[in-house]
Formats: structure tokens, C-alpha cells, sequence
């Protein structure tokens, strides 16, 4: 027992040492580990809590003296055309700058997601809520592929998105469960939030799609090199909306990317009984499409990047077609089991999933360590948890500012409650 004290002693007053070698302190490392493991030596939690914090300052010395590669270059799957003659790349290089901040954006929308439930099944957030956990790839892969001046709106399940906007975690759990500190001030709610350049969350299955039209005319009226994202699923794919929008976006050659996120059910519905035609990129009949892999951040952006400049050259709309799979059920009311099997979604988990392909990559090109990334998601998981903490402490908006912010600039006036002797003042 002295002796492997003595050890672990040993161990840990070296930690804060850099090694001379990238690889030193491995051993010890793993040494730490096995001796936590053991219950029989009976050590002190104190002595526990001191260890992590060590364990953690060591795995940065280690992280710190490794030679990491600054880039790497990856294939990518082919994209699928439809009235193009050649698509995005079939291979992109990856700097570990941004191959580190993507995959600290896609685990901080998935804890941010699975926090989202926690707190629902809490019962502290109410009302609608869709969560959009395994489609990470869609929203980060998105903005990393346009600039922060250009636009985007979307469907209801909108916090992933909301967050890549530029929006904090902070902001979007404290608009979930419906407080002053939201970033629409507790009013939204799950379905509608907004930040810069980003119109929603909208409630309406397909009716954000004409709205995407129109702000891309602005960008083009306005005589902007900018771009509007358009999304929806496919449940509302089939709805009459988005073809009169895909006409008048053809005929006006608007920059507008619309674009199906495809997770293969719109609710409860499987594509193949709810679609004649399961090609959403070619529904655009006139309008040119590709279908993506939406479940790879690389595939996604090189996609992203490739439609954004056809779109500035003045081309007009074209379509995006994201093959990607949700792990919750549609919202918080559906198991997600009943129209398919769990097996089908260990399945997408083992092989597919988003997170775990770009950690892959980056361990196996020498872009980051194993460590290193445990490393972000401890940040990550801090995060949250600070984030969750604010959501549940801030006080709710009171009843009186139920009429603000009606319109953006207009001087106060009353507006008309639930009968015409209960009025609000509407402050912009």
C-alpha cells in the first residue's frame, strides 16, 4: 500500500512537469486511471478531486507537447446532381483550427439538446419542442459553408441553428423554459427564436419557405452579394407552398438555397409512404439540385460552399437535398420507437454518426488527441450546466410586457386583452 502511494505521489507531483518527450506522460496517465479504478486501496475523495484536476492539467502538458499536423485532406462523398454538370469536390482539406471548432459546435448543440430533454421531462420547459440531436452536421456544416452577412431561416426544430447563428447557450435554454434572460425574451419559446440574420423557427409546416423567397429578393433588390438559406423537412416537402416559392424564386433568379433536411420521417411517416418520389433534389423540376451526406460535416460545408456560389453568380435558386437522421422522436410527445425499430437507430449511432466521424478523422490524421477533445467536451459539459443553472433561476417576464415588443420602433400604445377592459402597453 506505502509503495503504490508512494507512486501515485510520484505521479502527480510530475504532472505539472512538461515532458521532454510528446508521449511521456501516456503511462501515467493510464497508471492514474488504474489506481482510481481500484477500490480496494479505500483513497480519500478528496484525494479524487485532487487527482482529476491533476489528471486534467497533465492530459493539457501532453496535448500541449505533442506536433500536431495543421491540416489534413479527406475524400468526401460524391453528391448526387440534378441538372448540373459537376458538383461540389470530392475531397476538402481540414485545418485543425476549424476541425476543433466544429467539433466543439456539434457537441455543444447535441448537450445542449439532451439537457433540452432533461429539463422538459422536468417539466421546467413546456409547450412544443423538437430537438434536433444526430442532425449537428446540418446546422455547423451550413454556416461554416456561408458567410455570417448571409441569411437563413428554417422550420421549428431550430435550436441547433440558432446556435451556430451566434446566439449562446445561455440564451437559447432560458428561451426554452420561458425567461426575461431568452433571446426572445421569454416569449418565443422552442419554435421561435432570432438573431442576426436569422428569421426562426417558424410553427407553420412550409410556410417559412416563401418567406425565404422573399428575403432573398431583398438580398438581390438591395443589390447584396448575399444569400438566403431556405429549410424545411421533409414532411412539409410535399406542400404546394414551396413549389409556387421554387416558381417565383426560378423566374426571379433569387439567391435562395432551399434546402430538405431529409431525417427519413415527417412525424411518424416514413419518406417511402409519404412521397411518390423519394428525390427531393429534384424537385426543383427546373431548378438545379444535389442530394448530400448530411450526416458529414465536410460533405455539408464543400456542398454549402458550392451552392452559395453558384447562387452569387447570378444563376438563381438551386436545391439542397441533406440525408440525415434524427435519434429523438419528431417532438417531446413521441417516443420515436413506434415506426421504427431501436435497433435502427444504434444502427445510424455506430456508423453514422456526426460527432464520432469527425473525431475519427482528426485522431487518425494527427489533427487533434483523444485527449484534447475529452478535454472540450468537459468544457462543453460546463457549459451547459452553467447555461441550464441560468435558465431555471432567471425570472419569468411579468405580465404587464405581455404586449411589448410588437412593433421595432413605434411610440407606446394599448393594446386589447382577452376582453376590452383588460388592456397592455405595447413599448417597442
Amino acid at each position: 500500500m506505502r509503495k503504490m502511494l508512494a507512486a501515485v505521489s510520484r505521479v502527480l507531483s510530475g504532472a505539472s512537469q512538461k515532458p521532454r518527450h510528446g508521449f511521456a506522460m501516456l503511462p501515467s496517465l493510464v497508471s492514474i486511471s488504474r489506481l482510481k479504478q481500484s477500490s480496494h486501496l479505500g483513497l480519500p475523495k478528496c484525494w479524487d478531486c485532487s487527482h482529476s484536476l491533476k489528471t486534467r492539467q497533465a492530459s493539457r502538458v501532453l496535448v500541449a507537447s505533442r506536433n500536431f499536423a495543421n491540416d489534413a485532406t479527406f475524400e468526401i462523398k460524391k453528391c448526387d446532381l440534378h441538372r448540373l454538370e459537376e458538383g461540389p469536390p470530392v475531397t476538402t482539406v481540414l485545418t485543425r483550427e476549424d476541425g476543433l471548432k466544429y467539433y466543439r459546435m456539434m457537441q455543444t448543440v447535441r448537450r445542449m439538446e439532451l439537457k433540452a430533454d432533461q429539463l422538459y421531462k422536468q417539466k421546467i420547459i413546456r409547450g412544443f419542442c423538437h430537438l434536433c440531436d444526430g442532425q449537428e452536421a446540418c446546422c455547423v456544416g451550413l454556416e461554416a459553408g456561408i458567410n455570417p452577412t448571409d441569411h437563413l431561416i428554417t422550420a421549428y426544430r431550430a435550436h441547433g441553428f440558432t446556435f451556430t447563428r451566434g446566439l449562446s447557450v445561455r440564451e437559447i435554454l432560458a428561451e426554452l423554459t420561458g425567461r426575461k434572460g431568452g433571446c426572445a425574451k421569454g416569449k418565443g419559446g422552442s419554435m421561435h427564436m432570432y438573431a442576426k440574420n436569422f428569421y426562426g423557427g417558424n410553427g407553420i409546416v412550409g410556410a417559412q419557405v416563401p418567406l425565404g423567397a422573399g428575403i432573398a429578393l431583398a438580398c438581390k433588390y438591395n443589390g447584396k452579394d448575399e444569400v438566403c438559406l431556405t429549410l424545411y423537412g421533409d414532411g412539409a416537402a410535399n406542400q404546394g407552398q414551396i413549389f409556387e416559392a421554387y416558381n417565383m424564386a426560378a423566374l426571379w433568379k433569387l439567391p435562395c438555397i432551399f434546402i430538405c433536411e431529409n431525417n427519413r420521417y415527417g412525424m411518424g411517416t416514413s419518406v417511402e409512404r409519404a412521397a411518390a418520389s423519394t428525390d427531393y433534389y429534384k424537385r426543383g423540376d427546373f431548378i438545379p439540385g444535389l442530394r448530400v451526406d448530411g450526416m458529414d460535416i465536410l460533405c455539408v460545408r464543400e456542398a454549402t460552399r458550392f451552392a452559395a456560389a453558384y447562387c452569387r453568380s447570378g444563376k438563381g435558386p438551386i436545391l439542397m437535398e441533406l440525408q440525415t437522421y434524427r435519434y429523438h422522436g419528431h417532438s417531446m410527445s413521441d417516443p420515436g420507437v413506434s415506426y421504427r425499430t431501436r435497433e435502427e437507430i444504434q444502427e445510424v449511432r455506430s456508423k453514422s454518426d456526426p460527432i464520432m466521424l469527425l473525431k475519427d478523422r482528426m485522431v487518425n490524421s494527427n489533427l487533434a488527441s483523444v485527449e484534447e477533445l475529452k478535454e472540450i467536451d468537459v468544457e462543453v459539459r460546463k457549459e451547459i450546466e452553467d447555461a441550464a443553472q441560468f435558465a431555471t433561476a432567471d425570472p419569468e417576464p411579468p405580465l404587464e410586457e405581455l404586449g411589448y415588443h410588437i412593433y421595432s420602433s413605434d411610440p407606446p400604445f394599448e393594446v386589447r386583452g382577452a376582453n376590452q377592459w383588460i388592456k397592455f402597453k405595447s413599448v417597442s
